[in-house]
């Protein structure tokens, strides 16, 4: 049975993978090489703040590596599984070259078919992949869909070149997350490759990673598992891009919930890039982090503190600790020992992350108002190991956490203000906004948690103090009153208003309202509310099912 006949029986519900144990052996290859998914077209965001001007690429793992991995103290970066190789892509010769950090095509051969049509194919091509990489899609989109013709009047219906056409057009679909119109042109291109070359070649396998990235992106996670795999056999153990096919492989399994599998798959990938003198490279500490996440998510915290102490100090050997490669590591590094207790040494890295931070980065950029709030949570967890054995020394702490959670609220909120105003010019001229989504998401998630904990510590605060005040209640319901208030002007309405990390933080704030509302009713509080306990609860009950419908979607 060929490959394209194994996915569309998958496709069609009848085939099933059948669950298999993957040896942790050491496949016996010399060299390796990892191809990266295909790269969106990059895009600068200009950021200016407090004087200083300069370009941020919001998805540059330098400035975003701090929110992912351990997304759920922030819980802003809920993808765990599509881990990107930035590494180089292999290059299976024959007629076929996969060419840049994307999975487009060209072909570069020297063909001896030559006519009108054949011309006006490759300029297509040559365009389109311009035009892509500019970020131009609806022209590239016009261009690819030429290319694809024009390569079936000069080569023919059923010539390698028109799969290389037709991968081409399927990428950008994928890009644009147009899924019902890439996966047609990706099984058209598997199919044309097979009759040409056979079910084995590489450049079948080829365009099966493409098709499993794919499948991988809209979580139909045993079509990708199954492309993977057909490509892992396509390879053989003795192919350089085995390593990462494995690696990809990996990442499906452990979406699954095969993490005893997932973490062989990975190891080996690890240890090919050790035995080719990649150990050190950026595709090896990528995949390290992946595999720290995975051991996190397990609440494996020993291992995890083992691999992020060894990225660390790789970064501070390469780059330095003056750099954002290494402060993010090191903030990572922090992020698990405060889960595992060890505050104090949390603390330290934190507090030196900052201190670099401030120095890399614009004055008031999100990632040092995200730094200003996971110094601030350590402070609430020594106040509270503390309150117990020294109440001065707690109420101290509880101190300084609220004026670091003030500042980042404060540096939260001007930048959802200036995002805010920056997206109302560029559509009145037509721009796209999609430069400024991340990084909007991680202000209005920080803007959220650093308002609910300020509500949390002034709690606390009464279960300190021998003669508990009203004031400090007062206090925690204007920040919770706050977080509702924040979540309307900046979550409601937008994009993110079905986002699940957002939407978890605001029903967290909602919870806490509520039961400071209830207990402020059974004190008889005089002050009045701005806002009703059934309101609240009602509001609480909307925002679950709405969480409950997000998650199902996703």
């Amino acid at each position: 049975m060929t490959m394209l006949r194994i996915l569309s029986t998958l496709l069609r519900g009848t085939h099933r993978t059948s669950s298999r144990s993957f040896s942790s052996s050491r496949p016996p290859i010399s060299t390796a090489f990892a191809s990266s998914l295909s790269g969106k077209p990059k895009i600068s965001y200009q950021n200016d703040s407090g004087g200083h001007t300069r370009s941020l690429h919001v998805l540059d793992p330098r400035i975003w590596m701090i929110f992912a991995g351990q997304a759920a103290i922030l819980g802003f970066c809920g993808n765990l599984a599509l881990a990107e190789d930035e590494s180089v892509k292999s290059k299976p010769g024959g007629n076929m070259e996969e060419s840049g950090d994307s999975g487009l095509e060209r072909v570069e051969d020297g063909s001896v078919v030559s006519n009108i049509h054949t011309s006006k194919w490759r300029v297509f091509t040559d365009s389109g992949r311009d035009h892509f990489f500019q970020g131009k899609l609806e022209p590239a989109e016009r261009l690819f869909r030429s290319a694809i013709q024009e390569a079936k009047e000069g080569f023919g219906e059923k010539d390698p070149h028109v799969a290389s056409a037709c991968n081409n057009l399927a990428e950008l679909y994928r890009v644009k997350k147009e899924f019902a119109k890439a996966e047609p042109l990706y099984l058209e291109a598997v199919s044309i490759l097979e009759e040409s070359y056979g079910p084995e070649d590489v450049r079948v396998g080829a365009t099966l990673h493409n098709l499993g990235q794919l499948y991988l992106v809209q979580r139909k996670l045993e079509e990708a598992r199954s492309c993977y795999e057909m490509k892992r056999r396509v390879l053989g153990q003795g192919h350089p891009d085995y390593a990462e096919t494995m690696y990809h492989l990996g990442t499906v399994l452990n979406l699954q919930g095969k993490e005893t599998d997932a973490e062989a798959l990975i190891l080996d990938s690890l240890k090919i890039l050790e035995e080719c003198g990649q150990g050190e490279s950026v595709t090896y500490i990528k995949r390290l982090r992946y595999l720290s996440q995975v051991y996190l998510r397990s609440n494996r915290l020993a291992e995890t503190e083992n691999i992020q102490r060894k990225i660390l100090h790789m970064m501070e050997l390469s780059k330095g600790w003056n750099s954002m490669e290494a402060v993010t590591s090191a903030e990572a590094l922090a992020l698990t020992l405060r889960l595992s207790g060890q505050l104090r040494e949390a603390l330290e890295l934190f507090e030196k992350c900052l201190s670099a931070q401030k120095n890399l980065l614009p004055e008031g950029h999100i990632q040092i108002g995200g730094s200003l709030l996971h110094i601030a949570k350590t402070f609430m967890l020594q106040a509270s190991q503390l309150r117990r054995s020294d109440n001065s020394e707690a109420l101290s702490k509880q101190e300084k956490a609220k004026n670091y959670l003030e500042n980042s609220a404060r540096i939260a909120k001007d930048v959802l203000h200036k995002l805010k105003n920056q997206k109302s010019k560029e559509q009145k001229h037509g721009k796209p906004n999609v430069t400024l989504r991340n990084y909007e998401h991680a202000a209005l998630v920080i803007l959220l948690q650093s308002l609910e904990s300020l509500a949390v510590l002034e709690m606390s605060k009464n279960e300190i103090e021998e003669l508990p005040k009203r004031e400090h209640l007062h206090a925690a319901e204007d920040s919770l009153v706050q977080c509702v208030s924040a979540y309307k002007e900046f979550g409601c309405g937008t994009q993110f208003q079905d986002s699940p990390e957002v939407k978890s933080e605001y029903l967290s704030c909602l919870k806490h309202l509520s039961a400071l509302l209830a207990n402020k009713e059974t004190m008889h509080n005089s002050r009045e509310s701005h806002i009703s306990l059934p309101e609240v609860k009602e509001e609480v009950k909307r925002t679950e099912v709405d969480l409950r419908s997000s998650h199902k979607k996703g």
